[in-house]
């Protein structure tokens, strides 16, 4: 099979889109697999690392408050489908799977007209601009939460998969990961972050909790700041006269995040469906804080998904503290029964099967 998989602009698009890619090269070793991107995104970094080839075309983002830039991502996307449809007749490919981003405009229009078969697939609860354009080019549609459905227009085309996500977490030792970070055994491990960038309030009540457990002994605090915050939270802590005891670790970008999510007992982050999926797979507690700055408030239904069940702890950031995240990380330190059941609803939020389930159907309409 020759397969196209299109994704940019954050991880949460570029990650599932190699969940998937990863799986089709596990059922079929001899597939031909491309990345199509574009040069703003994350993907021009992440994608070299994964050994896949990877191809780079116009495509801009809509901003709808600004008429010449409306203009100008017009123009952008028409190159884009140009030189996406010149890598269709040169790759030939049997499929073309979008997971998101500007990116996937382009690609997947010229996809379609290439006569390649098409699939789309929408990771939150509420769908991105990008993806709801490109249902009626799409053969079928596969759904990270069933809420995102009503929000499309051929639910015929539907099917409900849950997020993909890479192989390298459902096979994180917890035992393992602490040893391979150097974390006592015993510890009570807590890994907050805002995802590469950082969120701006989320480090604020960190910086508040890396104060209340610094040189505390048996708790063991990672910080991940993102890159935007990382010399702040530093020079934050320099001015207070924080002395950082070793039990507390900040880091401006997670590399192995399997191995930092496989070590903690709890999370905090924030809700994107693809930091919720892979939080669940390794089947941790968390502490979800929905960003109120997305596209239809998705974070919060992602994140309610799971608080429902018991796997979570909600937290809107209206009504975000440092006393109230202090509050909650102490209860669950001090109950280790309910930190188990919590993590096991986690468990059972997870999207299991989700890149099996995405083949299967893939296959199933082979021709």
């Amino acid at each position: 099979m020759r397969v196209i998989v299109t994704g940019g602009g954050s991880g949460g698009h570029i990650y599932p889109a190699i969940a998937i890619a990863d799986k089709i090269k596990e059922k079929e070793p001899d597939s031909s697999i491309l990345y199509v991107g574009n040069s703003i995104g994350l993907e021009k970094d992440i994608i070299p690392g994964t050994g896949y080839p990877m191809e780079l075309v116009s495509a801009k983002w809509l901003d709808r408050r600004n008429l010449f830039k409306i203009f100008d991502t017009g123009l952008s996307t028409l190159r884009g489908i140009g030189q996406s449809y010149r890598i269709m007749k040169k790759f030939k490919p049997d499929v073309v799977i979008g997971t998101g981003g500007f990116v996937c405009v382009p690609v997947m229009y010229a996809g379609h007209k290439y006569g390649a078969r098409c699939y789309l697939h929408e990771q939150n609860a509420f769908p991105g601009v990008a993806n709801k354009a490109l249902e009626k080019f799409a053969q079928k549609v596969f759904l990270g939460f069933p809420e995102a459905g009503r929000y499309f227009h051929e639910p015929e085309k539907h099917v409900v998969t849950g997020n993909p996500v890479r192989k390298r977490f459902y096979d994180v030792d917890p035992a393992a990961a602490r040893e391979k970070l150097g974390i006592p055994a015993g510890d009570f491990v807590v890994f907050s972050f805002g995802g590469s960038q950082g969120a701006e309030k989320i480090n604020e009540v960190g910086f508040a909790l890396m104060e209340a457990v610094n040189g505390h002994p048996g708790v063991t605090f990672i910080f991940g700041t993102g890159d935007q915050y990382y010399e702040e939270i530093l020079d934050k802590a320099k001015k207070k006269g924080i002395d950082v005891q070793p039990n507390v670790r900040i880091r401006s970008y997670i590399n192995d995040m399997q191995n930092y999510l496989g070590a903690a007992d709890l999370i905090i982050s924030r809700a994107g469906a693809l930091s919720v999926a892979e939080t669940t797979v390794c089947g941790k507690a968390s502490v979800l804080i929905p960003s109120p700055n997305v596209t239809g408030n998705h974070q919060y239904f992602n994140a309610k998904s799971v608080a429902d069940r018991g796997g979570a702890i909600l937290i809107e950031e209206k009504d975000l503290t440092a006393e109230a995240l202090i509050s909650q990380v102490m209860k669950l330190r001090n109950n280790p029964q309910l930190l188990q059941e919590m993590s096991r609803a986690s468990r059972e939020c997870a999207p299991l099967a989700a890149t099996e389930q995405i083949y299967t159907e893939i296959k199933r309409d082979e021709r």
